[in-house]
């Protein structure tokens, strides 16, 4: 507007009979060609010859999960959790060696003194008595139910190479349902073989060398321990 004695005129913007107000963003629907144009499929075809590119499905795995059923068990039902862990043998303790003398803290031999010979692959303990002294023959022990003694044999030539887990293994029986076949099962003992016989005489036939060797050693082995006030 403009004042100082000259009439007001007030001046704006006209609209044109006929005519919309355009917008940025328009509300209407584009065309499938305009659609097409605008997503870059035009592109697609032209590099691929006129067509759109067909891609194959991947080969489905035989292992794959199946789908959930539509019901399920009201109880939840335990599922194993699938673990990727490997078990490793345990570490040899510092104080074990080959020879040392070993004191037995479980099992049947508990309290008897034993010399150690190798660790196994599974990490159980290669043992013997040997079994001319003290009965106990040559078996696997833990390390976590032994004693290490400063005590030391020398087995330098006891040859223990053949020795492994397999060696140790049982044959697997097939279990008897019945009552009568269960009893029978543990009245029959599992008798050694005479492979097993020889191996025993050949290993503790050095070791017995060398607890010779050594002053009171012998009756040392023999001896089993316990702890007094």
């Amino acid at each position: 507007t403009s004042t100082m004695g000259k009439k007001s005129v007030r001046t704006g913007l006209k609209r044109v009979k006929g005519t919309t107000a355009k917008s940025h963003s328009p509300s209407t629907k584009a065309s499938r060609a305009v659609s097409f144009h605008r997503a870059g499929k035009w592109a697609i075809k032209k590099k691929n010859g006129g067509k759109f590119p067909v891609h194959k499905k991947a080969a489905v795995k035989a292992d794959a999960t199946k789908k959930a059923p539509r019901f399920y068990p009201a109880e939840d039902v335990p599922q194993p959790f699938a673990r990727r862990n490997v078990a490793k043998p345990a570490k040899l303790r510092e104080s074990i060696t080959p020879g040392t003398v070993l004191i037995l803290l479980s099992g049947r031999f508990r309290g008897k003194r034993v010399v150690f010979l190798k660790q196994l692959e599974s990490g159980l303990l290669l043992v013997t008595g040997p079994y001319k002294i003290n009965g106990v023959p040559l078996r696997r022990i833990n390390q976590a139910f032994v004693i290490a003694t400063s005590t030391k044999v020398d087995v330098s030539g006891a040859d223990v190479k053949k020795f492994n887990d397999a060696y140790f293994a049982r044959p697997k029986t097939k279990a008897t349902k019945s009552a009568d076949g269960f009893f029978a099962a543990e009245s029959q003992k599992q008798e050694l073989s005479a492979d097993r016989i020889a191996d025993q005489k050949a290993v503790d036939a050095k070791i017995l060398d060398a607890v010779k060797k050594v002053e009171f050693m012998k009756p040392y082995l023999n001896s089993r321990f316990s702890l007094s006030k």
